[in-house]
């Protein structure tokens, strides 16, 4: 594996403190492992300082990469295994089983009539103007889909009891045929669990080694499409993240670390690795959902409570929204075309990072991504053997990145092999000049993670203008101007971290367990009761769960949420509950709270319209001693530090190449300003202030960028 960083790992100015004091904790380590890099954070509690290290990614076992930059930043900073009280890590391993269909053998047992849900799905076609795009093919083997006699009706109660020999009868088939995971899923199962229990039962006893999924106890939740895919999905990936945690436990404890380590989720929690055994599915968007947790953590900071995430890495971008201080959670999401009914943090993500590739398709249009070079080859400039031209290519090219060196001097760039791949690939087949060539990619993949930013802002009735970008990753600062100009944005702010933020981002997530159940009421004092121990039920679920992750019970806090909509319609709309126990007034505030999402959503509300309570939610949240970034006094006197050099950098047709001051962030101090053009370069990123922009680093050493700012 060829390392990134030397054995001296970065270290910045811009120490930690941990809220609290918490006495305990010596080393945290946050590791995040991307398609290109595993960065990994290494934060000593007691000296307050904070450490980096960067790796190649390991396209075939993730976790090798990960054990092994464990070691190097350990090794390299002089600290004993068993020092380390904290670990965290970001994981692709779900979501890379499905993109590449390498699950385990799944089967479906479900009720009689109901096995071809999942190919019928609620007939939405997967592109609605497009007759020929094709639904996802099935996860199971063709015939893997059972049916058993059963049926329960609406309210719970026994239609058709359960054919238990059938049941056996059809568990025996499928271990024969080699199955390694069942889901088990029946209707209405949500309100009345019993026959999914005792089809479980009967598994276990026939087939104790098959991983099963029963849908009540992943999500209880209505609508029996979405609820069997995650069922599916969850089994699908049961056996893989299984035998991952295995492997990468083991691995952990034959270091020397014996704290268990904990896994981001998609909802941006994080929970302990061993919990992951039974609901896998939900850390499908393990790794982009921390960084969204960071520039949470980073905007609160800085108070400033609308921002749009735009984590750009090597292989793909990520972009997300934070309204009024709050990451969006959906519960709607699809993966690989498949529904995900379990909360997630709404992420875009779009084939547009550092490693994507540059093509001309067949009427010789450029386009970019969304292949990638990856860690291996990786950007042609990177001299591993990558002949395809990528961003970072073209960045290198128009000198926006170090033509001679990154990472500090760390690590080697070939400029003229940058150069021929854009020319031997692109201007040879084009009537574009080199340098025309390498300003059309930043062009296209600016394009690119333009559409995905109004896709979350635009298209759900939201003004980007309102917002400001974070910016973070290893290539989104160089990008984040021009980005945000197209979209009226006048605000960046670049956290000190910005190449490795995600992994910041697993020092400061929280504990969490979301539980649901669905059961229609309406919207009135006689359902109180109930629908307070359907809350009861679940808040003890997650008294449990906290109990088993050692949270204190000062640092616990239950969130409680009810889907509702009006009578008669298809879609729900979820409001918060200002307390944890429904009563008259609370019910009230309810009311009148989904009036106005209504009327924000959808235009209009009717106070006429009898409401209903369709599902009810609890948020069990464990809070966990976080990193305090120390707050740094303005100084308006000082001088901005002078250039640490001067390079010619390309900017645009007009203006072409210009002689550009270049600064480094190690001297950078709160207070100081630059006027663009400019250029700032740190270890794992490198910034490109446009014309027109002003960067001003505030008082945690966030570079906040302002456009218009002419004022030196």
């Amino acid at each position: 594996m060829k390392l990134i960083s030397d054995s001296v790992a970065f270290k910045f100015k811009t120490n930690f403190r941990i809220l609290g004091g918490n006495k305990k904790l010596k080393y945290m380590i946050g590791v995040d492992v991307g398609g290109t890099f595993v960065d990994i954070a290494l934060l000593n509690v007691e000296k307050e300082e904070f450490v980096t290290l960067k790796v190649f990614s390991r396209a075939g076992d993730p976790s090798k990469a990960i054990l092994e930059g464990i070691k190097e930043i350990l090794k390299a900073n002089r600290v004993d295994h068993n020092q380390v009280t904290y670990l965290a890590h970001g994981t692709t391993i779900a979501t890379n089983a499905l993109l590449e269909r390498k699950g385990a053998k799944t089967a479906l047992i479900t009720t009689k009539g109901f096995k071809d849900i999942l190919e019928i799905g609620d007939q939405t076609r997967p592109s609605l103007y497009n007759y020929f795009k094709q639904k996802p093919k099935m996860l199971m083997p063709s015939g893997w889909g059972c049916e058993v006699n059963e049926r329960l009706y609406y309210n719970g109660d026994i239609s058709i009891p359960l054919d238990e020999k059938e049941v056996a009868r059809i568990v025996e088939m499928l271990k024969d045929k080699g199955a390694e995971a069942i889901a088990v899923c029946t209707l209405f199962s949500f309100i009345n669990p019993v026959h999914e229990e005792k089809i479980e039962k009967i598994i276990h006893e026939i087939f104790p080694e098959a991983y099963v999924t029963v849908s009540h106890k992943l999500l209880s939740e209505f609508r029996e499409y979405p609820r069997m895919s995650t069922t599916v999905l969850n089994a699908y990936l049961g056996p893989v993240m299984w035998k991952y945690i295995n492997n990468f436990n083991k691995s952990i404890r034959a270091m020397g670390i014996k704290v268990e380590p904990f896994v981001t989720q998609s909802n941006g929690s994080i929970i302990s690795i061993s919990e992951t055994i039974n609901s896998p599915i939900r850390t499908a968007l393990s790794g982009p959902s921390a960084g969204v947790v960071a520039a949470n953590y980073i905007a609160d900071l800085c108070n400033v409570k609308n921002i749009i995430t735009f984590d750009m890495g090597g292989t793909s971008t990520d972009v997300s929204l934070i309204e009024v201080g709050e990451h969006i959670l959906s519960t709607n999401r699809y993966i690989n075309g498949f529904p995900v009914k379990i909360p997630m943090i709404d992420i875009k993500t779009v084939g547009a990072g550092g490693g994507s590739i540059a093509w001309l398709d067949d009427g010789g249009a450029l386009k970019v991504g969304p292949r990638s070079a990856g860690a291996q080859p990786g950007p042609a400039c990177y001299g591993n053997g990558g002949e395809e031209p990528t961003v970072t290519d073209a960045n290198v090219v128009l000198a926006r990145i170090n033509p001679n060196y990154i990472l500090g001097g760390r690590m080697e760039i070939r400029a003229d092999i940058a150069e021929k791949a854009i020319e031997d690939k692109i201007s040879s087949f084009s009537k574009m000049s080199l340098i025309e060539a390498a300003a059309g990619i930043i062009a296209v993949v600016n394009s690119n993670m333009v559409r995905a930013i109004r896709a979350i802002s635009v298209e759900s009735g939201l003004d980007p203008r309102e917002f400001a970008v974070l910016s973070f990753g290893g290539a989104g600062s160089l990008h984040a101007c021009a980005v945000a100009q197209e979209l009226g944005i006048k605000k960046i702010i670049i956290p000190f971290s910005a190449g490795i933020f995600c992994s910041v981002g697993l020092l400061v997530a929280d504990i969490k367990y979301d539980y649901v159940k669905s059961k229609i009421m309406l919207a009135e004092e006689d359902n109180i009761g109930e629908i307070n121990l359907i809350f009861d039920d679940m808040i003890d679920e997650g008294q449990k769960m906290l109990d088993k992750e050692g949270i204190p019970e000062g640092d616990r806090e239950y969130l409680l949420k009810i889907d509702a909509r009006y009578k008669r319609q298809n879609h729900e709309l979820q409001i918060a509950l200002p307390e944890n126990k429904l009563n008259e007034k609370v019910l009230r505030s309810i009311i009148n709270q989904f009036h106005q999402e209504h009327l924000k959503n959808y235009g209009y509300y009717d106070e006429e319209q009898p409401i209903e309570l369709i599902s009810y939610r609890v948020n069990a949240i464990g809070r966990t001693p976080k990193p305090k970034i120390p707050k740094y006094e303005i100084n308006k006197l000082s001088p901005s530090p002078a250039p640490e050099s001067n390079r010619q950098v390309y900017f645009n047709a007009t203006k072409g190449f210009i002689d550009c001051p270049v600064y480094l962030r190690d001297d950078l101090f709160a207070g100081h300003k630059i006027i663009g053009p400019a250029i700032v370069e740190q270890m794992d990123t490198t910034i490109f202030i446009d014309f027109d922009w002003k960067a001003e680093i505030d008082e945690y050493l966030n570079i906040e960028l302002t456009y218009g700012g002419t004022e030196r």
